[in-house]
């Protein structure tokens, strides 16, 4: 925290002097809302919800962001690492089939204090590591044995794209290590109760991802030739190590008023080609979205419930 590297922006502030980088925070933790969450795959919310802890600050503030309130921190309450680990507690006590961390990358230090003090104290729920993908490798192996599951983002392989939108001309460089790394540590998918000879598809049967990584691509208004980049580059280079979800919910919010390409949402047409893309280049291990997903109810109220 006196000169914090932990991301890719390598900032190098004193955040323990209150100083703030590019995520916007200093080293005292700040959590928007901690509750059940169901809305994010089926084999990560299940039927009794994912324990969903949200992290004020961002180190890529995307100019489309869904979640701006607490990226851009002035959504949420600064609480210590004690009470960050009684929360994780509270979520399995509720009943959670995980618990999720949403944009945690800037307290990493402090979020493995609170995860060693949880389970001395009986945490068992496996950890979900929920990211943007702009994460640093060496930050990523201070977690290995702590985090069971990676779901980070894919956002764009075009490194202009990556510039205008995301303020990170390396994020597809950065996020190919960091998917790396990340399926390094959990190796293939694992699922409760699955089936050792493996003749039973997990997904079909409504089982609980345990282990393993999935990665998100959201498929932006005018960039499917992009999109179909990114899920080669996937398949190509993990195959079934891991799950990839392809993904139709970007909702235009107020603010886009420099982005006119982006104030709309994916058509129909666009998003089944890159889904008939996918299944051409042979991806059998993913998720799809159905119906009408792109609607703002997806985004909870960062009010402070469970802080």
């Amino acid at each position: 925290m006196r000169e914090c590297r932990l991301c890719p922006r390598n900032c190098a502030v004193d955040r323990e002097s209150g100083a703030r980088g590019f995520c916007g925070q200093t080293e005292t933790l700040k959590v928007a809302r901690a509750a059940l969450h169901y809305w994010e795959e089926p084999c990560i919310s299940g039927a009794a919800g994912s324990g969903t802890v949200f992290f004020s600050g961002c180190t890529l503030h995307c100019v489309f962001c869904q979640n701006r309130d607490i990226a851009n921190g002035t959504a949420g309450r600064e609480i210590s690492a004690g009470r960050l680990a009684e929360i994780f507690l509270e979520l399995q006590e509720k009943g959670a089939n995980n618990i999720n961390l949403v944009t945690p990358g800037h307290f990493v230090p402090q979020i493995i204090t609170a995860l060693a003090a949880a389970k001395a104290q009986g945490l068992v729920l496996p950890v979900v590591y929920n990211t943007g993908g702009y994460e640093k490798v060496e930050t990523l192996r201070r977690l290995e044995g702590l985090v069971d599951i990676y779901l980070p983002d894919f956002k764009y392989m075009d490194t202009a794209l990556s510039a205008k939108y995301s303020h990170a001309p390396d994020y597809s460089a950065v996020a190919k290590a960091a998917v790396a790394e990340m399926v390094r540590q959990t190796g293939a998918p694992v699922f409760a109760g699955a089936d050792a000879a493996g003749d039973e598809d997990p997904i079909e049967a409504g089982r609980l991802l345990q282990r393993g990584t999935m990665v998100r691509h959201l498929l932006l208004p005018g960039q499917k030739e992009d999109s179909k980049v990114v899920l080669r580059y996937l398949h190509e280079t993990y195959g079934d190590l891991i799950y990839i979800s392809i993904m139709n919910q970007f909702t235009p919010l107020a603010g886009l008023e420099q982005y006119p390409e982006l104030n709309r949402r994916v058509t129909e047409a666009e998003y089944e080609e890159v889904v008939d893309y996918a299944i051409e280049i042979g991806i059998e291990r993913g998720f799809i979205q159905e119906g009408e997903t792109a609607k703002e109810s997806f985004i909870p109220a960062f009010d402070g419930e469970g802080v």
